[in-house]
């Protein structure tokens, strides 16, 4: 059970650069296996919830990573606009697998296009001085229209490989495309680490920013084609069309009880690792759509977070000394 399935590496293929990454998910599976023994849980017991349970904890750090800055930027939607994007890279890697025979990653297409698209959306409101949203809406509807048509032109085995991408699918998250998310998670939490500064004074004031001397548009830059990045991860189990979600609607739940930058961020990963893990157990014994469970359960973890702040709030002013009220008449009388 230790390897099932793991990857061409245990099946006599040439040494890859992948190959570390396969290891990983080696001992990872190993991990979940002895956890199962020890608990007794029937979903540790398969291969393919090793791979979903390590790609949903992945993504509850990256998501919320990534959604910070974008929501302190009002660039909410944007996960959506290359979610769709991401859908039309997966639809050009089935096409290629259809008709070319290539046998290259569906997820891996979805990276190059998602990226491609990120930057086009920096690229038009550049250039046309347009607003986000309307380069965002251009490039959305221009990526769903094309994966729609590459669906329709050989829809004979398209429309039904790309379902799972548009719902996401626990079972399916084999060990090539976990391994890409290895990569992704990496490189997101590499470039935040080097560029956290940066990005955050961007984040917040992009004029003093360009003052001091730092490329906003290369920042800005950074900051989608790492979104793009956190979408396609992300996509696996959550699908084309609630993969947004997780970018925003744990940090809007931290936002509710956070008093500062890092600590929203950390509270937003959290609530996300706990959305994560409690949708994925959830849909596996409910037998439901993993990616519609988890946001279920953020949005739920979002409400309740509401009401603790709402408590907080109440706490703190009636932990507020009162300033005693003024008299006027004795305040002027005590002038004469």
């Amino acid at each position: 059970m230790l390897g099932m399935g793991l990857s061409p590496l245990q099946t006599g293929t040439p040494d890859s650069l992948l190959a570390p990454l396969y290891w990983i998910l080696q001992f990872w599976s190993g991990i979940m296996t002895w956890l199962a023994q020890y608990t007794g849980l029937e979903l540790l017991q398969y291969g393919f919830m090793h791979r979903a349970i390590l790609v949903g904890l992945c993504i509850g750090v990256m998501a919320p990573l990534i959604g910070t800055f974008l929501v302190h930027r009002q660039l909410a939607l944007i996960g959506d606009a290359l979610a769709h994007t991401g859908f039309a890279g997966v639809a050009v890697g089935l096409f290629l697998n259809a008709v070319l025979d290539l046998g290259v990653s569906p997820y891996l297409t979805a990276v190059i296009v998602a990226m491609i698209a990120a930057l086009l959306i920096e690229l038009i409101s550049e250039a046309t001085d347009a607003y986000n949203d309307v380069s965002m809406a251009i490039v959305l509807s221009t990526g769903f229209a094309l994966g729609t048509t590459l669906i329709s032109i050989n829809a004979g085995g398209l429309a039904v490989g790309v379902k799972q991408f548009l719902f996401g699918n626990l079972s399916t998250v084999s060990p090539d495309s976990a391994a890409i998310l290895l990569v992704l998670f990496a490189v997101i939490i590499g470039v935040v680490g080097l560029t956290r500064n940066q990005l955050l004074y961007v984040t917040f004031d992009e004029t003093a920013a360009a003052v001091s001397g730092l490329s906003v548009s290369w920042y800005n830059r950074i900051m989608v084609m790492l979104t793009a990045m956190v979408v396609v991860g992300a996509m696996q189990i959550m699908g084309v069309i609630l993969v947004a979600a997780m970018l925003v609607v744990p940090v809007a739940g931290a936002a509710q009880v956070s008093r500062s930058f890092n600590e929203s961020l950390l509270v937003s990963v959290v609530l996300a690792e706990l959305a994560v893990i409690l949708g994925i157990g959830a849909s596996y014994y409910g037998k439901a759509t993993a990616g519609g469970v988890i946001v279920l359960t953020a949005v739920a973890i979002y409400i309740v977070t509401i009401l603790l702040g709402k408590l907080q709030t109440a706490v703190g002013e009636e932990s507020t000394p009162e300033m005693g009220s003024i008299d006027v008449g004795q305040t002027e009388s005590a002038g004469d």
